[in-house]
């Protein structure tokens, strides 16, 4: 009877966190529409800059109000790494590769993250690999090339660059997906984020002072700001607080196939607010997407090896304990 309960218990949670997972990346493909704006105005360094030096901001009183517990002393070197890994590497490479390729080839690029995350997991020993995860990561996967296909034929000159920026910024948040998530789990997802997201906008604001990126904000006018504050808000404080929501209660795997869902919102806000035809493979990669997802999800219930992969996972450097 109480393994049962405990079996439930943990069922609902793992729901909760790939829920959580799912609207984090809902936001953050409205995201990519207010960088695409921003990008044509201010450098990289200065988005992720006003990004997550917002999302700082606002995260701060919420996790100070609350009373979270606040990362070990022990762990602050690491959750600092980790924050200059995601919030500072992460998005310089990720503004950067919307510059030589369209929204869809970089969406569809970083699709490639659950794949990522269940190679190196389960190299690490994070997280077992399971027949069900790989078939749900490619079926997702093929959902957004199928969602994106009439999109991907219209790309500009050099678009690989891009393409390859993106990729690289996928590993860096598959790495800290893994890595984090013992370290959230110790603390509280608020209070590691808020740490992490502060270590990254730090870098990314001394970075942006010595390089000069914000000379053009002199020139903002209402738009611009309204994007930066998009960003700070909903594209850094509620999205990345969902994502270590999510990674407190499910694998780094489920968590980063719901990535998969972040190039669908962008297609499903451009035809609402742009006037963009909503196509038949449209509507068939919606529902790849939400198979591979529920294939990946479900697959937790035939896996004894959660405990066990967790102690392996202890042994790794500190890092993922």
């Amino acid at each position: 009877m109480l393994l049962a309960k405990a079996s439930t218990g943990e069922s609902v949670g793992e729901i909760l966190g790939v829920l959580a997972a799912m609207l984090s990346s809902a936001l953050g493909g409205t995201s990519i529409g207010a960088t695409r704006y921003l990008v044509g105005s201010i450098d990289p360094l200065a988005i992720g800059s006003f990004r997550f030096g917002i999302g700082f901001v606002l995260l701060l009183p919420l996790t100070l109000l609350r009373g979270d517990r606040w990362p070990e002393r022990g762990d602050w070197a690491t959750a600092a790494a980790l924050g200059i890994l995601f919030f500072a590497l992460f998005p310089i490479l990720f503004n950067a590769s919307l510059i030589f390729t369209t929204a869809a080839r970089g969406a569809l690029a970083l699709s490639t993250l659950p794949l990522l995350s269940l190679v190196i997991g389960a190299a690490l020993g994070a997280e077992a690999l399971t027949w069900r995860k790989s078939i749900g990561v490619v079926i997702a996967t093929c959902g957004v090339a199928l969602a994106l296909l009439s999109d991907l034929t219209t790309a500009p000159s050099g678009a690989w660059r891009g393409d390859l920026l993106m990729m690289a910024a996928a590993l860096c948040m598959a790495l800290y997906g893994i890595w984090s998530r013992p370290l959230i789990r110790r603390s509280g997802p608020i209070a590691f984020t808020t740490m992490s997201m502060a270590a990254g906008a730090v870098c990314l604001i001394l970075l942006s002072y010595v390089h000069g990126s914000f000379s053009p904000v002199a020139g903002f006018g209402t738009p611009q700001w309204l994007a930066a504050l998009y960003l700070g808000a909903f594209g850094a404080a509620l999205t990345f607080y969902l994502w270590a929501f999510a990674l407190e209660r499910t694998t780094p795997t489920r968590v980063a196939i719901s990535v998969t869902v972040n190039p669908i919102t962008a297609s499903l806000v451009g035809a609402w607010l742009l006037n963009e035809p909503l196509r038949w493979n449209l509507a068939a990669g919606i529902v790849a997407v939400f198979a591979g997802i529920w294939i990946a999800m479900t697959s937790g219930r035939t896996e004894p090896a959660s405990a066990p992969a967790s102690g392996q996972a202890r042994g790794q450097a500190g890092i993922v304990p």
